[in-house]
This record gives structure tokens, C-alpha cells and sequence, in this order.
């Protein structure tokens, strides 16, 4: 376990630790803090951590690492401090120049201290519920850490690595990105020798730049990777961005897709709607048919992945289709019902528009009467006209009324209309509540709403206020 020598270790500190104690995990909400806890201090947007310090220990927290001078009833140290005097018990804080910088440099330390399997995963869509899937199905053969809800960056996945000891035999580990250096960053800290890429979309393109832009930085993983045979870059056939990559990688590519020049390959894909999929997959010769609790055509890339991980770690194929069959996680599409037993699909988390898409195709799988709820996409930069456009095309194909939240989805319902979709089944809004006044009025048993859009629209709160009707 991670104790206060490890991390002074870390930091480089030379001190004499007159006693020794156990860091559970690290923490960057005071309000999260439980015993034995490391805080981290950091300025935020809206606040600063150093003001939580003091709250944090009196929730349990054994240690605080903070960047600059504030008031406290507990010691702070600055580890420059010549000669350093620590205190002979917890709680304290370690002054550090970089509160971030150190909780990364930690982590980087921590992780090189064991001896296991890392896989990364990014991607434009996807990226969680592979990490889902993928540690469900290691964790039948393997003790596995994964980073908890969407701890993905360069504050999630340190924090997450704290938590490793030493039962831990592999980590399945989420990467995301909205820079150029940000998965080098991570893969610098967490050193995968398995890394998995889902697609290259357009999500984050405001501030990633072009396709071209975002994959380049995607590629970071698969250039961070050692070489073949120890490292494998787990690749997407079907996305031409995605498949490029095993020029930029030492490591041996695995390519997955729907393509039979895969290595890793489905066909005969049925969607039973909310009951799961059934399709055949493929591979090194043999073929086997495999029925998942996992919803929508899309997942059947989910399963790939998550079976190609297991297979370059040399988890026999019986093993792989139990631990498939029979997963429990659940991912972040949920149902529930009105009062009025309509259905309700809720897909809030955030939207892109491959995401959409597979929400539409999901919902196209649903018999009853459709209603596309869909809200804004934001941070599409140079393509967003033309990510509402092909959503409202294909909204148009698949539902039987069109609910539209926000400023950007105009151009869907214009998209709709020039694809001849009838104007009096297009309701447009300003706000996901007034959406949702409209609906609670509409909605009737044997229908289906599918509510999707990006986070800042606050579509969830069409979720809410649909079920508390009830």
C-alpha cells in the first residue's frame, strides 16, 4: 500500500519518517474525503482546494498536498525546506511547487513499483463502455483496477493509479483528450503495453482541430507502446484514421472490425433492441456465435475490443464468451418509464454526432411510436453545420416525431425538412425543460423517447421532470 515514505520517495525528498503511515487513495473533492485519504489541493475555476484542506482532515485525511501558503491548524511543510523537520503524526501538508505536477509524478512512481498488465483506451466515442466491458471480462481471470466514471485525464487517471497494490495483476485504464500531449502525458504515467482506439469522431473538435488534428493526438497511445512482441496496438480496421495508425507504432497491430481481412471480426449482427445482440465472430479460423445483454448494433464494437484485449492476454475463448454473456455493467444508455408507461431511453450523458447516430440506430430497432428528443452537440468546431445536418437526416429516417433542444439543432430540423419529414412532427425549443412540459403532455404508453445531447444542454432534466409525473 501507498505510504508517506513512497510518496517523499517520489518527490525526491531526503527525511527522516519518524512514523510511517497508509495512503487508501487520493482526492480532489473535500467533500469525497474518507479516512486515510491524500489530498490534493488544487486552484480551480471556481474555488481553490486550499480551502478545503483543513475540512478534508477533519474528514480523515492523513496528508494534503498544497502549492502555496494559507492558513491552517495543521503543519505544512515545504519539502525544500533545509533541514526538512516532519511532524511525528498525520495530518500534515506537503508545500510542493506544483500540486498537479506532483500528484502525476506519484502516480508515475507508484506505477512503476508493480509488475502488471496496462491497457489503454481512447477514442472518440466509446472509450467507457470498452473500459466497462473490457475490465468485466479481465476480471474473471484477473484482479483488475479501472478508472472509476469518467476519470480520464490528467487528474482522473493519476488519482486513479494511487489506488494499485498489490493484488492488482492488471489495469484497464480510459485516456482522454482534448489537446495535442494530452495521451502522451497519460501514457507517460501509466506506460500501457496494450492500447485500444475506438474511432476517430468529431467530439472536442472545437478545441482538438480537424479529424487529422484529432487523430494525431489518438496516436499518441499506439506511439507510447513498446515494441512487438510485449506491446499491442489493438486497432480499429474499419476506420481508415484508426487503421493508419500501425504506421506510427513499434507495436504489433490487432485489427478489429466487421471486415473479414480483420484479425478480430463480426457479421450476422441482430439487434434484439433493450434484450441485447446476437452475432457471429471470428477468429484465427474459428467462428462462434455469442448472444450479449449489450444494446444497439454499435456494441457489437464494444465486444470486439473488449474480446481482443482478452485474447492478446491469453484468456481462452470459453472464458471470453461466459464472461460476455453474462456481464452485469451497465453502461451509460438507461430506461425508465412515465407514468403514462411510455418509455423513456436515456442517453444524457453527452452527444457527438456518431454517437447520435448509434442512439438513432438503436432506437430504429424499437417498435412503438419514436420521438427523437435531441439537444444541441457542442464543441464540433469546423463540423458542426455538417454533424446536425447528417443527425437530422437520419432522425428523419428513423423516428416518427422530432423533439429539438437548443440554438444548433435549427440546422436538424432543417436537415429533417429538406429530407421530407413532415414540419407539424418537428418541435423545436429553446430549453430542455420546455421540451419537457411539451412531452409530459404528449406521451403515451407504447411510445419510445430517446433523449440525447450534449451535457451543457442539460437534457437529463427532461429525464427528471418526465419521471417525477409519475
Amino acid at each position: 500500500m501507498l505510504t508517506l515514505k513512497h510518496i517523499l520517495k517520489a518527490l525526491a525528498v531526503e527525511a527522516y519518517v519518524s512514523s510511517d503511515f497508509a495512503i487508501t487513495r487520493g482526492v480532489v473533492d473535500s467533500r469525497c474525503v474518507e479516512k486515510g485519504d491524500l489530498f490534493i489541493a488544487m486552484p480551480g475555476e471556481n474555488t481553490d482546494g486550499h480551502l478545503f484542506v483543513d475540512r478534508a482532515f477533519k474528514s480523515g485525511a492523513v496528508l494534503a498536498l498544497v502549492e502555496h501558503p494559507f492558513e491552517s491548524a495543521y503543519p505544512i511543510v515545504d519539502i525544500h525546506a533545509q533541514p526538512l523537520d516532519l511532524p511525528s503524526k498525520a495530518p500534515f501538508s506537503l508545500l510542493v511547487p506544483n500540486a498537479l505536477k506532483a500528484l502525476q509524478t506519484i502516480a508515475a512512481y507508484w506505477r512503476n513499483q508493480f509488475d502488471l498488465h496496462v491497457i489503454g483506451i481512447t477514442g472518440s466515442v466509446g472509450k467507457s463502455s470498452t473500459k466497462e466491458l473490457t475490465a468485466s471480462v479481465l476480471s474473471h481471470r484477473f484482479f483488475t483496477l479501472k478508472n472509476p466514471g469518467n476519470m480520464n485525464n490528467e487528474v482522473g487517471l493519476p488519482l486513479t493509479l494511487l489506488s494499485l497494490n498489490e493484488d492488482h495483476e492488471v489495469a484497464v485504464l480510459e485516456m482522454g483528450f482534448y489537446v495535442p500531449g494530452d495521451i502522451k502525458l497519460l501514457c507517460d504515467i501509466a506506460r500501457p503495453e496494450i492500447g485500444v482506439v475506438t474511432n476517430i469522431g468529431t467530439v472536442h473538435a472545437e478545441r482538438a482541430g480537424s479529424m487529422e488534428d484529432i487523430a494525431k493526438g489518438k496516436a499518441e497511445l499506439v506511439q507510447s507502446l513498446p515494441a512487438s512482441p510485449r506491446g499491442v496496438a489493438i486497432l480499429n480496421h474499419d476506420d481508415p484514421f484508426v487503421k493508419a495508425m500501425s504506421e506510427k507504432t513499434a507495436a504489433r497491430p490487432f485489427y478489429y472490425g466487421l471486415n473479414p481481412d480483420a484479425d478480430l471480426w463480426a457479421d450476422e449482427i441482430e439487434s434484439h433492441g433493450l434484450d441485447g445482440l446476437r452475432c457471429r465472430i471470428h477468429y484465427a479460423g474459428e467462428s462462434v456465435y455469442l448472444t450479449a445483454p449489450l444494446i444497439g448494433r454499435h456494441s457489437v464494437y464494444t465486444i470486439l475490443r473488449s474480446a481482443a484485449v482478452a485474447l492478446t492476454l491469453g484468456i481462452s475463448w470459453d472464458w471470453i464468451f461466459e464472461a460476455l454473456k453474462n456481464t452485469k455493467i451497465q453502461l451509460r444508455v438507461v430506461t425508465s418509464r412515465t407514468a403514462t408507461g411510455a418509455l423513456l431511453i436515456d442517453d444524457t450523458y453527452n452527444a457527438s454526432p456518431d454517437s447520435t447516430m448509434a442512439a438513432l440506430n438503436l432506437l430504429n430497432d424499437l417498435k412503438g411510436r419514436k420521438i427523437a428528443v435531441l439537444g444541441d452537440m457542442l464543441e464540433l468546431g469546423r463540423y458542426e453545420a455538417e454533424g446536425h445536418i447528417n443527425v437530422g437526416i437520419r432522425a428523419s429516417e428513423v423516428a416518427d416525431e422530432l423533439v429539438l433542444v437548443g440554438e444548433r439543432s435549427k440546422l436538424t430540423q432543417k436537415a429533417a425538412l429538406s429530407n421530407d419529414f413532415p414540419a407539424g412532427k418537428i418541435h423545436w425549443f429553446p430549453s430542455a425543460p420546455e421540451a419537457a412540459l411539451f412531452l409530459a403532455s404528449q406521451l403515451k404508453e407504447g411510445d419510445i423517447a430517446l433523449v440525447k445531447g450534449s451535457r451543457s444542454m442539460r437534457m437529463e432534466q427532461i429525464i427528471s421532470q418526465l419521471e417525477e409525473v409519475r
